[in-house]
Protein backbone atom coordinates (compact mmCIF):
# COMPACT_ATOMS: atom_id res chain seq x y z
CA UNK A 1 0.00 0.00 0.00
CA UNK A 2 1.30 3.42 -1.16
CA UNK A 3 1.93 5.49 1.75
CA UNK A 4 2.47 9.46 2.05
CA UNK A 5 5.33 9.64 3.65
CA UNK A 6 5.85 13.80 3.42
CA UNK A 7 6.46 15.85 5.99
CA UNK A 8 3.33 17.72 7.13
CA UNK A 9 4.08 21.39 7.85
CA UNK A 10 3.98 22.53 11.77
CA UNK A 11 0.91 24.52 12.73
CA UNK A 12 1.50 28.28 13.08
CA UNK A 13 0.26 30.38 16.53
CA UNK A 14 -1.33 33.60 15.94
CA UNK A 15 2.12 35.10 15.69
CA UNK A 16 3.58 33.15 12.84
CA UNK A 17 5.87 31.07 14.42
CA UNK A 18 5.58 27.33 14.45
CA UNK A 19 4.00 25.44 17.58
CA UNK A 20 4.81 22.32 18.87
CA UNK A 21 3.07 19.08 17.49
CA UNK A 22 -0.04 17.87 19.05
CA UNK A 23 0.91 15.16 21.11
CA UNK A 24 -0.51 11.86 20.17
CA UNK A 25 -3.78 10.62 21.94
CA UNK A 26 -3.48 7.09 23.09
CA UNK A 27 -7.00 5.37 23.84
CA UNK A 28 -7.94 2.00 25.07
CA UNK A 29 -11.45 0.89 24.36
CA UNK A 30 -11.48 -2.16 26.57
CA UNK A 31 -14.12 -4.91 28.78
CA UNK A 32 -13.93 -7.16 31.22
CA UNK A 33 -16.79 -9.14 29.21
CA UNK A 34 -16.36 -10.46 25.43
CA UNK A 35 -19.42 -10.04 23.01
CA UNK A 36 -20.52 -6.64 24.15
CA UNK A 37 -19.59 -4.91 20.49
CA UNK A 38 -16.04 -3.59 21.84
CA UNK A 39 -15.17 -4.34 18.22
CA UNK A 40 -17.66 -2.93 15.95
CA UNK A 41 -17.67 0.08 18.24
CA UNK A 42 -13.75 0.88 17.70
CA UNK A 43 -14.39 0.52 14.01
CA UNK A 44 -17.09 3.22 13.77
CA UNK A 45 -15.15 5.29 16.72
CA UNK A 46 -12.29 5.39 14.17
CA UNK A 47 -14.30 6.05 11.13
CA UNK A 48 -16.16 8.81 13.09
CA UNK A 49 -12.49 10.27 14.50
CA UNK A 50 -11.32 10.28 10.59
CA UNK A 51 -14.51 12.63 9.76
CA UNK A 52 -13.58 14.84 12.13
CA UNK A 53 -10.30 15.44 10.63
CA UNK A 54 -8.14 13.31 12.79
CA UNK A 55 -5.07 11.13 11.58
CA UNK A 56 -6.00 7.41 13.18
CA UNK A 57 -4.40 4.36 14.06
CA UNK A 58 -5.89 1.32 15.04
CA UNK A 59 -4.11 -1.74 16.78
CA UNK A 60 -5.72 -4.44 17.01
CA UNK A 61 -4.93 -5.98 20.27
CA UNK A 62 -6.53 -8.57 20.30
CA UNK A 63 -2.93 -10.48 19.28
CA UNK A 64 -3.96 -14.06 18.92
CA UNK A 65 -7.27 -13.65 17.41
CA UNK A 66 -7.60 -11.14 15.18
CA UNK A 67 -11.46 -9.48 14.70
CA UNK A 68 -10.99 -6.08 13.25
CA UNK A 69 -9.52 -6.76 9.72
CA UNK A 70 -12.62 -9.82 9.27
CA UNK A 71 -15.04 -7.41 10.95
CA UNK A 72 -14.11 -4.71 8.07
CA UNK A 73 -13.76 -7.31 5.35
CA UNK A 74 -9.95 -6.84 5.10
CA UNK A 75 -7.56 -9.38 3.81
CA UNK A 76 -4.05 -8.40 5.35
CA UNK A 77 -1.10 -9.81 3.73
CA UNK A 78 0.73 -9.59 7.31
CA UNK A 79 0.01 -9.38 10.38
CA UNK A 80 1.56 -8.23 13.80
CA UNK A 81 3.11 -11.86 13.95
CA UNK A 82 5.50 -10.83 11.26
CA UNK A 83 6.31 -7.56 12.79
CA UNK A 84 7.13 -9.70 16.36
CA UNK A 85 8.91 -12.35 14.35
CA UNK A 86 11.33 -9.71 12.68
CA UNK A 87 9.98 -10.51 9.35
CA UNK A 88 8.23 -7.33 7.98
CA UNK A 89 8.58 -3.66 9.70
CA UNK A 90 5.26 -1.90 10.88
CA UNK A 91 4.55 0.31 7.93
CA UNK A 92 4.72 -3.04 5.65
CA UNK A 93 1.56 -4.12 7.74
CA UNK A 94 -0.57 -1.47 7.52
CA UNK A 95 -3.80 -1.58 5.69
CA UNK A 96 -5.99 1.04 5.30
CA UNK A 97 -9.86 1.18 6.99
CA UNK A 98 -13.05 2.58 5.60
CA UNK A 99 -12.58 6.40 5.53
CA UNK A 100 -8.58 6.69 5.60
CA UNK A 101 -7.98 5.42 9.42
CA UNK A 102 -5.06 2.64 8.96
CA UNK A 103 -4.80 -0.57 11.07
CA UNK A 104 -2.30 -2.84 12.58
CA UNK A 105 -3.75 -6.07 12.33
CA UNK A 106 -4.12 -8.92 14.61
CA UNK A 107 -2.88 -13.09 14.23
CA UNK A 108 -5.24 -15.32 14.00
CA UNK A 109 -5.19 -18.74 16.17
CA UNK A 110 -1.29 -18.16 17.27
CA UNK A 111 -1.47 -18.97 21.07
CA UNK A 112 1.97 -17.35 21.41
CA UNK A 113 0.94 -13.80 21.05
CA UNK A 114 -1.79 -13.81 24.23
CA UNK A 115 1.48 -13.08 26.48
CA UNK A 116 3.84 -11.30 25.36
CA UNK A 117 7.10 -10.66 26.44
CA UNK A 118 8.99 -7.66 27.68
CA UNK A 119 11.16 -8.20 24.29
CA UNK A 120 8.09 -8.56 21.72
CA UNK A 121 6.92 -5.32 23.74
CA UNK A 122 9.69 -3.44 23.30
CA UNK A 123 9.69 -4.26 19.76
CA UNK A 124 6.20 -2.96 19.41
CA UNK A 125 6.53 0.15 21.19
CA UNK A 126 9.40 0.88 19.07
CA UNK A 127 7.83 0.18 15.92
CA UNK A 128 4.59 2.92 17.51
CA UNK A 129 6.81 5.58 18.32
CA UNK A 130 8.51 5.80 15.40
CA UNK A 131 5.16 6.60 13.89
CA UNK A 132 3.61 8.74 16.60
CA UNK A 133 4.44 11.99 14.28
CA UNK A 134 2.66 10.68 11.64
CA UNK A 135 -1.17 10.42 13.48
CA UNK A 136 -3.10 12.28 16.40
CA UNK A 137 -4.66 9.25 17.54
CA UNK A 138 -3.75 5.30 18.01
CA UNK A 139 -7.19 3.85 19.38
CA UNK A 140 -6.61 0.37 21.26
CA UNK A 141 -8.80 -2.38 20.74
CA UNK A 142 -7.92 -4.31 23.75
CA UNK A 143 -8.88 -7.86 24.52
CA UNK A 144 -11.47 -8.67 27.11
CA UNK A 145 -10.63 -9.69 30.91
CA UNK A 146 -7.49 -9.03 32.54
CA UNK A 147 -4.63 -11.12 30.83
CA UNK A 148 -1.25 -9.91 31.04
CA UNK A 149 -2.17 -8.41 27.26
CA UNK A 150 -5.21 -6.48 28.20
CA UNK A 151 -3.44 -4.90 31.14
CA UNK A 152 -0.56 -3.96 29.31
CA UNK A 153 -2.27 -2.35 26.69
CA UNK A 154 -4.97 -0.28 28.84
CA UNK A 155 -1.88 0.93 30.86
CA UNK A 156 -0.40 2.22 27.70
CA UNK A 157 -3.62 4.21 27.21
CA UNK A 158 -3.56 7.81 28.47
CA UNK A 159 -7.46 7.09 28.36
CA UNK A 160 -9.28 4.52 29.36
CA UNK A 161 -12.78 3.32 27.31
CA UNK A 162 -14.57 1.08 29.69
CA UNK A 163 -17.35 -0.46 27.31
CA UNK A 164 -20.16 -2.34 29.34
CA UNK A 165 -23.71 -3.45 28.65
CA UNK A 166 -26.80 -4.01 30.58
CA UNK A 167 -25.81 -7.94 31.50
CA UNK A 168 -24.66 -8.58 35.42
CA UNK A 169 -21.77 -10.67 33.75
CA UNK A 170 -20.56 -7.26 31.99
CA UNK A 171 -20.83 -4.98 34.99
CA UNK A 172 -18.96 -7.67 37.30
CA UNK A 173 -16.48 -8.19 34.91
CA UNK A 174 -16.02 -4.00 34.30
CA UNK A 175 -15.28 -3.95 37.74
CA UNK A 176 -13.24 -6.37 38.16
CA UNK A 177 -10.81 -5.01 34.94
CA UNK A 178 -11.35 -1.77 36.81
CA UNK A 179 -10.18 -3.17 40.30
CA UNK A 180 -7.17 -5.22 38.99
CA UNK A 181 -5.55 -1.76 36.75
CA UNK A 182 -6.33 0.48 40.19
CA UNK A 183 -4.67 -1.90 42.68
CA UNK A 184 -2.14 -3.18 40.72
CA UNK A 185 -0.90 -0.72 38.23
CA UNK A 186 -2.42 2.68 40.07
CA UNK A 187 -4.72 3.96 37.35
CA UNK A 188 -7.32 6.41 38.68
CA UNK A 189 -9.53 7.63 35.70
CA UNK A 190 -12.03 5.79 33.62
CA UNK A 191 -13.99 6.81 31.29
CA UNK A 192 -17.43 4.48 30.64
CA UNK A 193 -19.32 3.94 27.39
CA UNK A 194 -22.46 2.01 27.56
CA UNK A 195 -23.44 -0.28 25.08
CA UNK A 196 -26.58 -1.77 23.42
CA UNK A 197 -28.77 0.35 25.53
CA UNK A 198 -32.75 0.48 24.97
CA UNK A 199 -33.32 4.32 26.40
CA UNK A 200 -30.50 7.16 27.26
CA UNK A 201 -32.37 6.72 31.30
CA UNK A 202 -31.32 2.51 31.34
CA UNK A 203 -27.66 3.91 29.95
CA UNK A 204 -27.20 6.50 33.04
CA UNK A 205 -28.86 3.25 35.19
CA UNK A 206 -26.07 0.95 34.12
CA UNK A 207 -23.06 3.55 34.85
CA UNK A 208 -24.43 4.75 38.08
CA UNK A 209 -24.67 1.18 38.95
CA UNK A 210 -21.05 0.55 38.49
CA UNK A 211 -20.00 3.94 39.50
CA UNK A 212 -21.39 3.45 42.74
CA UNK A 213 -20.39 -0.17 43.05
CA UNK A 214 -16.41 1.39 41.93
CA UNK A 215 -17.07 4.19 44.70
CA UNK A 216 -18.02 2.01 47.40
CA UNK A 217 -15.24 -0.85 47.18
CA UNK A 218 -12.37 0.70 45.12
CA UNK A 219 -12.61 4.21 46.60
CA UNK A 220 -10.27 6.50 44.16
CA UNK A 221 -10.71 5.95 40.42
CA UNK A 222 -12.81 8.51 38.95
CA UNK A 223 -15.56 7.59 36.36
CA UNK A 224 -16.55 9.74 33.50
CA UNK A 225 -19.53 8.81 31.76
CA UNK A 226 -18.91 9.75 27.82
CA UNK A 227 -22.83 8.20 26.33
CA UNK A 228 -24.18 5.36 25.08
CA UNK A 229 -24.95 3.92 21.81
CA UNK A 230 -28.57 1.99 21.75
CA UNK A 231 -29.27 -1.33 20.70
CA UNK A 232 -29.72 -1.29 16.81
CA UNK A 233 -30.27 -3.70 14.55
CA UNK A 234 -28.88 -2.35 12.04
CA UNK A 235 -25.49 -2.65 13.68
CA UNK A 236 -25.81 -6.35 13.82
CA UNK A 237 -27.13 -5.92 10.00
CA UNK A 238 -23.59 -3.69 8.94
CA UNK A 239 -21.51 -6.58 10.88
CA UNK A 240 -23.21 -8.90 8.53
CA UNK A 241 -22.31 -6.84 5.59
CA UNK A 242 -18.71 -6.83 6.94
CA UNK A 243 -18.68 -2.62 7.23
CA UNK A 244 -19.32 0.01 9.59
CA UNK A 245 -23.02 1.15 10.91
CA UNK A 246 -21.93 4.38 9.92
CA UNK A 247 -21.19 3.34 5.92
CA UNK A 248 -24.02 1.66 5.69
CA UNK A 249 -26.76 2.80 7.84
CA UNK A 250 -25.57 6.65 8.38
CA UNK A 251 -29.32 7.79 9.52
CA UNK A 252 -29.53 5.22 12.21
CA UNK A 253 -29.66 6.44 15.88
CA UNK A 254 -26.77 4.33 16.43
CA UNK A 255 -24.77 6.04 13.88
CA UNK A 256 -25.80 9.57 15.49
CA UNK A 257 -24.45 8.25 19.00
CA UNK A 258 -21.36 6.82 17.74
CA UNK A 259 -20.68 10.28 16.01
CA UNK A 260 -21.68 11.91 19.51
CA UNK A 261 -19.47 9.35 21.83
CA UNK A 262 -16.41 10.54 19.13
CA UNK A 263 -17.06 14.39 19.45
CA UNK A 264 -16.98 14.05 23.42
CA UNK A 265 -14.05 12.02 23.50
CA UNK A 266 -12.02 14.95 21.46
CA UNK A 267 -13.52 17.05 23.65
CA UNK A 268 -12.74 15.95 27.21
CA UNK A 269 -9.40 16.72 28.50
CA UNK A 270 -6.62 14.89 29.22
CA UNK A 271 -4.47 14.70 32.17
CA UNK A 272 -1.27 16.31 32.02
CA UNK A 273 2.16 13.38 32.55
CA UNK A 274 5.38 14.44 32.13
CA UNK A 275 6.37 13.37 28.50
CA UNK A 276 3.80 12.87 26.07
CA UNK A 277 5.05 10.52 23.86
CA UNK A 278 3.80 6.60 23.31
CA UNK A 279 7.20 5.81 24.72
CA UNK A 280 6.74 7.41 28.28
CA UNK A 281 3.46 5.22 28.64
CA UNK A 282 4.41 1.97 27.17
CA UNK A 283 8.05 1.98 29.62
CA UNK A 284 6.30 2.52 32.49
CA UNK A 285 4.68 -0.97 32.46
CA UNK A 286 7.86 -2.63 31.79
CA UNK A 287 8.66 -1.72 35.53
CA UNK A 288 5.54 -3.52 36.73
Amino acid sequence: MAQDKSPRPLPHDRSGRESSPRRIRVISVTSGKGGVGKTSVVANLALALCRMGQRVLVLDADLGLANLDVMLGLNPLYTIDHLLRGERKLEEILIRGPGGFELLPAASGIPELTELDNTQRLLLLDELDALKDRFDVLLIDTGAGISSNVMYFNYAAMEKVVLVTNEPTSLTDAYALIKVLTSRYKQKRFKVLVNSAKTATEAERIYRHLSLVVDQFLGSPSLDYIGWIPFDKQMSAAVRKQRTVLECFPEASASGRLLEVAKTLMASDVEPVLEGDIRFFWQRFLEH
